[in-house]
């Protein structure tokens, strides 16, 4: 472990942070397909839509406060049909890769979307090289659903994206009441 750290809700106040560490990947790695870091102003508005409408929003934090990491869940489209399926988003800072930190945020963030009453989780990795992430979803119970080839061109070359899913709850075990949207979220 990278010493004592805590998981906690996502503050504004964690942005800065949050920027620095998505603008790493964006610069160095395949996680993402943006090409330009986002500003924190961009980053505010993002954070904002996810926290506003009720999904979980974490931060992995250091005993001297450094922000090691942040893991989301977010809707996966906006058709009704959609309700009970949530996308998962994970970054790390590069010293905290490695170190069971993602482990902790996705679990935490399963554990999150189950009590708000989600039914299933994906997750969209890029970069079918992404070998840290794919081990991690499928240690978190993913299933490899599917790889779509060259979806993204980044760093000069074509990207494949992985799709894995895992079920959350029930699962498909029952119906959900059509009416209602799980959890806090809101339509």
């Amino acid at each position: 472990m990278l010493g004592a750290h805590l998981l906690r809700p996502a503050e504004e106040a964690d942005l800065a942070a949050i920027t620095a560490i998505y603008a790493e990947q964006v610069l160095h790695g395949t996680a993402t397909y943006e090409l330009v870091p986002p500003d924190e102003a961009e980053m505010r508005q993002r954070f904002r839509a996810v926290t506003g409408k009720g999904y979980p929003y974490l931060v992995a934090e250091a005993g001297d406060g450094t922000i090691l990491g942040y893991a989301y869940a977010g809707g996966y489209r906006t058709r009704p049909a959609y309700n009970w399926l949530v996308e998962d988003s994970i970054y790390l800072a590069p010293e905290a890769r490695g170190k069971g930190i993602g482990w902790e945020l996705i679990e935490r963030l399963i554990e999150d979307c189950t009590h708000l009453g989600f039914r299933q989780m994906l997750a969209v990795i890029g970069g079918a090289e992404n070998r840290g992430s794919i081990r991690l979803h499928e240690k978190a119970g993913f299933q490899m659903i599917g790889t779509m080839p060259a979806t993204g061109l980044k760093f000069g070359r074509w990207i494949d994206t992985v799709l894995m899913q895992r079920a959350l709850g029930e699962g498909t075990g029952t119906i959900p009441d059509p009416q209602t949207y799980p959890g806090t979220i809101l339509p």
